[in-house]
Order: C-alpha cells, then sequence, then structure tokens
C-alpha cells in the first residue's frame, strides 16, 4: 500500500485546505489506515462530520467516490451485484444459440460493492459504507468476505479480486450496536462534537461572510445547547446550515427574536423547540453575550 501522505499532519494540512478541520487523534487513525489499507470505522453522533470526511479524502486525492447508503433491507443486489435478467430475456429471444452464457460479465450489473473493487489501481476509489448501523446484521456478516480478503464470490462467475483495495470509510451513528467481528478488520476512531475553537476555525472556514460577533455568539451558543438535555443536540452540519440562514437574513449579532424565528434551522423535533424557545433561548443568549465580552 503506497503512502498517500508522508505524515498525519501532512494529511490535516490537505484536509484544512478543503475546508475540513480534523483533530490529531482522528487525523492518526485516518493516516494509519490509509498507509496500512485497512477500513476506517467512524462511530459519533449524526452531523458531526463522519460522512464528510470521505467526501474530502476523495477531492484531495482526486479519485472517485462511491457511496453505499444502508438501511434494513439492504442485500446482494442494492450493494454488490445483480443480474440484468431483462437483457438475459431479450437475448434469449433473439438468438438460437443455446450455448450462449446468460451469467456473463456482460448481463452483470455493477453495485457500489463491487464497483470499488473493480476500479483500476490508478483509480483507487474512495468507498463510503454509510450509516451501517442501519442495515440488518445480516449485511454485516456479509461485508465479512469483503473487507478480509478484498474480494466478491459470485457463484456464476467466482471471486472478483481487487488489484488494488479501495480507501474504505464505515459510519455509524450508533443507532445499534455493530459487530465485533466486523469492527475487527477496521481501525476504530470515535467522532465527537468539536469544542468551541474548533468549531469556530470550521465556521470561518466554511461560512466565511459571517460577522465576527455573530461568529462568536453563534458558536457559544451552540455549544451550551450542546449541554441540555435534548433529543438531539446540534450537529456541526446544523452550526453551519444555522449560520449560513442568519447570513441570508442579514443578521450581525443574536437577538431573542430572531433565534425564536430560526431555531427550526438548528433544532429539528419539536420537543427540543419546546423547551429551548422563548424564556430558554433568552437565558441562554445573555450567558452567551457575557461570555462573549469577556473573551475579547
Amino acid at each position: 500500500m503506497r503512502n498517500i501522505f508522508k505524515d498525519p499532519k501532512a494529511l490535516v494540512d490537505e484536509m484544512k485546505t478543503e475546508g475540513y478541520i480534523i483533530n490529531e487523534r482522528l487525523s492518526i487513525a485516518l493516516y494509519l489506515a490509509l498507509i496500512k489499507g485497512k477500513p476506517l470505522f467512524l462511530e459519533g453522533e449524526a452531523g458531526v462530520g463522519k460522512t464528510e470526511i470521505a467526501k474530502t479524502l476523495s477531492s484531495i486525492l482526486k479519485t472517485p467516490l462511491i457511496r453505499l447508503q444502508c438501511y434494513e433491507g439492504l442485500d446482494i443486489s442494492q450493494s454488490s451485484y445483480e443480474w440484468n435478467y431483462g437483457k438475459q430475456l431479450i437475448s434469449i429471444q433473439s438468438t438460437s444459440d443455446k450455448n450462449m452464457d446468460l451469467f456473463s460479465e456482460d448481463f452483470l450489473i455493477e453495485r457500489p460493492l463491487l464497483k470499488a473493487l473493480r476500479q483500476k489501481p490508478s483509480e483507487r476509489a474512495v468507498l463510503l459504507i454509510d450509516e451501517l448501523d442501519r442495515a440488518d446484521e445480516a449485511f454485516e456478516a456479509y461485508l465479512l468476505e469483503f473487507l478480509s480478503d478484498w474480494q466478491i464470490t459470485i457463484p456464476e462467475i467466482g471471486s472478483v479480486v481487487a488489484k488494488e483495495p479501495p480507501i474504505v470509510i464505515i459510519t455509524s451513528n450508533r443507532t445499534r450496536e455493530v459487530h465485533d467481528a466486523l469492527k475487527r478488520r477496521c481501525y476504530y476512531s470515535w467522532v465527537d462534537y468539536p469544542d468551541k475553537q474548533t468549531e469556530l476555525e470550521i465556521l470561518k472556514q466554511r461560512v466565511p461572510h459571517t460577522k465576527p460577533t455573530l461568529q462568536s455568539e453563534l458558536i457559544n451558543f451552540v455549544q451550551h445547547l450542546r449541554e441540555k438535555d435534548l433529543y438531539k443536540a446540534p450537529g456541526i452540519a446544523e452550526t453551519i446550515d444555522w449560520a449560513e440562514a442568519l447570513v441570508e437574513l442579514n443578521c450581525v449579532a443574536l437577538d431573542p427574536q430572531t433565534i425564536d424565528s430560526t431555531i427550526g434551522v438548528l433544532l429539528k423535533y419539536q420537543d427540543d423547540i419546546a423547551k429551548i424557545q422563548g424564556s430558554e433561548a433568552s437565558k441562554i443568549l445573555n450567558d452567551v453575550k457575557i461570555a462573549v465580552v469577556t473573551q475579547r
């Protein structure tokens, strides 16, 4: 496996250039996964940037991003391959050749896993297996051969083996535990909410037109919210969305009315909105403004 980055710092710098701020622990896990050819299993709350890691890596390496979005009931035909039954039927009807092989490459439809294996070494893909916890345990078991030997067995053809393994990023929001057998085949990292300074740096990168006062107040407000007992605390994605919305409204600083009217950009459950809207939001905002003044 060739070394793509000379060291973890080079990886951090490249990711930052692409607008992704990555911490030291996560950068080392990603760096080791790349140079050792191991899948990287990322767990964390929704919206903390797990999926974005694969997208950013694909952009840096200028290589295809192949995404397999997991869901309940996902099986081989959606994830790996299936036979083109329509084409097979037409071929049967249009030829008198009784020896035609209907289960050859000509009739095979590639799905994400098989497509990732069959990429040319010069076009080595980043394979994103997104939200694995949403798939059934049976699909996890199917992945074991893929992650262990970088191959898929097609009974009618045989084993398809990668000339060079794809770069694999697996994400989970931990709605259920993923089996140990799969985790053992991967390097692992937990992706947490960023600290205040890191999130501010992310905001400056992603929404550069945000006014400095609004930046500080917004980040402090979101950080305060994550300390509350909410059903779903806002992730980085929601922070960026909120900043973009406030910029569109020409907002230069937070006020109670603006918070109440835009809180649905930040929080996505009515119980959470009801808990924060009104007096609680005003109280948090007051604490935020005091903290911002103190930081100056």
